[in-house]
């Protein structure tokens, strides 16, 4: 119970970090789109065996991070949640691709290791931009940035409605863990009634998400989410787009670690 409340706090963490009001925050959200899917864009682009030239990708959701002031701990434990899914998709690599590519002293490193950790590095960077993005901007800034860029707006509006019932779905989940625990005289969930609750968790949360739709109707809601600020496009939000796509493409283009270890090993011979 506990748990599951302190995951309801770490989902409206999310949008209290968007909100915020620093120099990053206000710049317009197409700006920071923008330049997140041309990270991910060069960062996908990489090889299957490259794994040296994804290292120098880290300064983007680094120092988005820092300038946003988004906690290093926050920021990893969501990275984290994406690690399943990484050993999932490239366990078997090192068993089926055992030709040597790399010799490390004596170590000899397979082609089926560089895949497994390219891989991991790739999601691992695409998914810390992700969370930082909604972290400096909000979900709601993303969504009108979609919208702005030429989304359609019913996939816009699925978008943030499907971000709002999260909400709507872990709080009534806390709900009726809560009613169970006062009528079970402490004992723990069975995997027999983990099915009824289910159950009546997914009917709760659709009732309620037709009252709120009810409601935001009365409202005069005509399926386009209004907000109080609406950034423009200006010289700040040039600059920053223009000078990250540039540091893409020459990051993309010319492998920094493996000239720096050159100039290194050059210098000291």
């Amino acid at each position: 119970m506990a748990n599951l409340g302190d995951r309801f706090r770490d989902l409206g963490r999310m949008d209290t970090m968007g909100s915020r009001e620093s120099g990053l925050h206000r710049l317009d959200p197409r700006a920071k789109v923008l330049a997140t899917a041309a990270f991910a864009l060069a960062v996908s682009s990489f090889g299957r065996y490259e794994v040296a030239g994804l290292l120098p990708f880290m300064a983007f959701p680094v120092s988005l991070a820092i300038l946003g002031e988004v906690p290093g701990g926050y920021l990893l434990k969501r990275i984290g949640l994406a690690l399943p899914f990484v050993l999932l998709l490239g366990v078997l690599n090192p068993v089926l691709d055992r030709e040597v590519l790399l010799q490390v002293g004596p170590l000899p490193i397979t082609g089926g290791w560089l895949s497994f950790l390219s891989m991991a590095l790739k999601l691992v960077l695409t998914a810390a931009s992700a969370v930082v993005l909604v972290a400096i901007t909000s979900m709601d800034g993303v969504c009108q940035a979609l919208e702005r860029l030429g989304m359609p707006q019913v996939f816009v509006v699925q978008i943030g409605f499907l971000h709002r019932y999260t909400f709507v779905l872990v709080e009534e989940a806390a709900r009726m863990l809560r009613a169970r625990e006062l009528r079970s005289n402490g004992h723990d969930l069975t995997h027999r009634e983990f099915g009824p609750l289910a159950g009546h968790l997914l009917l709760r949360t659709w009732d309620r998400a037709q009252r709120i739709h009810q409601a935001m109707l009365a409202r005069g809601f005509e399926g386009e989410v209004h907000l109080l600020r609406r950034p423009s496009f200006g010289l700040q939000d040039a600059l920053f787009l223009g000078a990250w796509c540039v540091a893409f493409l020459v990051l993309r283009l010319v492998n920094l670690p493996l000239l720096m270890g050159t100039l290194v090993s050059g210098g000291a011979q």
